[in-house]
């Protein structure tokens, strides 16, 4: 079956992501909703171990749990995540992670490398029965968008996580890019370094946007993904500087591999 399978995935990579008005795009039609149906169901799995995993707090089971998933996203799809800079990342350090937003998949492409990150999301998610117990095991900042007062009791909790030893991970952007170019940077993680000891982790992610942009449906079967981890950029380094010049750092550091659309 698992043969089948890739025989199936090696059959969709072999055509380009044409536009709608291609004769190939049913294939690439099909193609999407063969890999969600594969991806959907592997997730259900994960998370319902995750779940149980959770509960009996288990961490280290649900961070390999993590990996997991991630990773496997990745091979349902048939793709293969390039990454470059491994020994930027000190496994036994922690870091503000911060990285451009370019795709759906950029969460788990961070966790095939960061397992253990602590994520800023959406607050509805931490309300649901079971789901929401889980998240909390995984150091889960839930946020509220257009409440001020809620989102920097946010930053208070991520500072707080980062202060426990947990590596946080931010999109600065606030939101998938719309055109494949990076949008403006918000001084959350500005406020996380200001408080903490902890460097700056920048990760530049290619090739995500063209994968499954905020815009589109359908997956594209071809495309090289990558991850550049870059060397961690010094708190105390950074602390004497102002804010915009903190953002004009971490963000030309994020385009100097950045590969667009």
């Amino acid at each position: 079956m698992l043969k089948f399978a890739g025989f199936i995935l090696r059959l969709f990579t072999m055509f380009p992501h044409f536009n709608k008005h291609s004769k190939f795009y049913p294939i690439i039609v099909i193609y999407t909703f063969y890999v969600y149906a594969l991806q959907y169901a592997f997730t259900a799995i994960i998370v319902l171990i995750g779940i149980c995993v959770s509960y009996l707090k288990l961490k280290s089971i649900n961070r390999i749990c993590n990996l997991i998933w991630a990773r496997g996203l990745f091979f349902l799809m048939g793709k293969r995540v390039h990454i470059e800079g491994k020994e930027n990342y000190d496994r036994s350090k922690k870091y503000i992670l911060v990285a451009n937003h370019a795709g759906i998949y950029d969460i788990p492409a961070i966790m095939s490398v960061v397992p253990g990150v602590s994520w800023i999301g959406r607050e509805y998610l931490i309300r649901i029965p079971g789901f929401g117990h889980l998240l909390r095991m995984n150091d889960y900042i839930p946020i509220e968008p257009g409440k001020p007062g809620r989102s920097w009791q946010s930053i208070k909790q991520a500072i707080a996580n980062a202060k426990d030893g947990i590596t946080v991970a931010i999109f600065p952007e606030g939101t998938r890019t719309l055109n494949g170019q990076l949008g403006t940077f918000k001084k959350g993680f500005i406020h996380i370094l200001r408080a903490t000891h902890l460097n700056i982790l920048t990760v530049t992610l290619n090739g995500f946007y063209s994968l499954k942009p905020k815009i589109r449906f359908t997956i594209a079967p071809k495309g090289k993904l990558g991850i550049v981890i870059h060397p961690p950029i010094d708190n105390k380094k950074l602390l004497p500087t102002t804010d915009n010049e903190i953002i004009d750092v971490v963000k030309k550091t994020i385009l100097s591999s950045y590969q667009g659309r």
